[in-house]
């Protein structure tokens, strides 16, 4: 690990290190990087080469160049940003049922580790839920609240406001940043999953980033 010095980053490595000791309480595996090179380095230490892999909509796991090493590397990558049509893209919704891997950020995840997402099209946490060998997430330190109800606001009120602008979408958040609980029916705040703990144990891998990753 690279050695950190400032009062922001030692107060990272010890939050990260406590999360993961929450999370393995929850049967998650686990682990706290540094950065997002490392966390790079790391996820593609857990799959195995040949492996299949895809993922859902992530900033964050494509800004910080994850899909192009796994582009580079040896992988059966399933890419939804290569497809040029509505129905190839469900196609490869479905595909990742299948698949040995799905990458994957969260919308926030509470300090005692609980993951929540919100879906728009529920083929994210359809894929979190069942279907694919395993499921990991990479997370940067900016998703983590302080509780449950914490983490719920934070994906209703940062993340899905910033995603709606990120995919264009006419909502009312898309008009001013602010959730305001809307029946829309471009709403991406459809379907909430609260993910308490990995099942099958270790199903769920979560790797923690010391930097803000994502929205």
């Amino acid at each position: 690990m690279t050695i950190m010095n400032t009062p922001l980053e030692k107060r990272n490595r010890l939050l990260g290190e406590k999360m993961v000791r929450n999370l393995e309480r929850r049967h998650f595996e686990a682990y706290y990087c540094d950065t997002s090179a490392e966390a790079v380095d790391h996820v593609l230490k857990l799959m195995p080469e040949g492996s299949s892999v895809t993922w859902g909509g992530s900033a964050t796991i494509r800004d910080m160049g994850l899909t192009k090493a796994l582009h580079e590397g040896n992988y059966a990558v399933i890419d939804r940003d290569l497809v040029t049509t509505n129905e190839e893209k469900v196609a490869c919704y479905r595909k990742a049922f299948s698949c040995d891997f799905y990458l994957s950020s969260v919308n926030a995840i509470s300090e005692d580790g609980v993951i929540v997402n919100i879906d728009g099209n529920g083929n994210r946490v359809a894929a979190i839920s069942w279907g694919p060998q395993r499921v990991i997430f990479v997370v940067g330190l900016n998703k983590v609240a302080q509780d449950v109800p914490s983490a719920i606001a934070r994906a209703r009120s940062t993340a899905s406001p910033v995603n709606a602008m990120r995919f264009d979408i006419n909502t009312p958040c898309h008009k001013d940043g602010m959730c305001h609980n809307c029946n829309s029916e471009d709403s991406i705040c459809n379907i909430f999953q609260i993910l308490r703990n990995s099942h099958p144990a270790r199903r769920h891998v979560v790797v923690l980033v010391g930097e803000d990753l994502g929205y």
